[in-house]
């Protein structure tokens, strides 16, 4: 019995589920997409949600200190945004294709603000706090709610099993049939439009 458990519990613990969860909105708000399993993508909908709220009331040091303890701190991001001097065309590739699905979302900062130490280990990053409520929240000011959605990719992750889908920014969809294929909804009403032309041609040749 669950027992007053609401919610879901991912099987971690507190503090791992919550780390999970900011690292999930993190790569949300940084990349406007994320592939990853149906559980996951429904618990961390929720928090991403309430952080874009909190960013419409108001950008004051209030407001973004409230961002800033849901995400766990200022996180630093868009670690991938960066690009060495002799950086291949490969890497540049990468890059380019990542910045352009993450543009049709919203506005990025420049990769510029991206260092990185001989180590590779990142030195200075773009805030992710300043990203959302300079980009993010800006976005969806005239929306009441429901800044995001869940698709179901219609396959599964080789190891488990768990069913993959999509969590997305709405606003820069193609279509409903992301998952490669229509919905059961649309088969059904196709099947049922092609029979009653079908009685029709039938009606009108006797």
């Amino acid at each position: 019995m669950r027992h007053r458990r609401a919610g879901y519990r991912l099987g971690r613990t507190t503090a791992h589920r919550l780390s999970t969860l900011r690292n999930l909105a993190c790569a949300l708000l940084e990349h406007g997409q994320i592939v990853t399993t149906e559980q996951k993508a429904k618990a961390v909908q929720p928090f991403v949600e309430k952080i874009v709220t909190i960013a419409k009331k108001g950008d004051t040091q209030h407001h973004r200190r409230l961002v800033a303890s849901k995400l766990g701190r200022d996180r630093k991001g868009f670690d991938w945004l960066y690009l060495p001097a002799d950086a291949s065309d490969q890497e540049k590739a990468s890059v380019d294709s990542l910045k352009e699905r993450a543009s049709a979302f919203f506005d990025l900062p420049s990769g510029d603000k991206v260092k990185r130490n001989r180590f590779g280990e990142m030195t200075r990053g773009a805030s992710v706090v300043a990203h959302v409520f300079e980009n993010v929240a800006k976005r969806f000011s005239d929306r009441a709610g429901g800044y995001t959605r869940v698709v179901r990719l219609g396959r599964h992750r080789i190891g488990d099993a768990a069913e993959l889908c999509l969590l997305q920014f709405v606003g820069a969809e193609e279509g409903p049939e992301i998952g490669g294929k229509a919905s059961t909804r649309r088969r059904t009403a196709d099947k049922r439009t092609a029979f009653a032309a079908k009685v029709r041609k039938a009606e009108s040749a006797a």
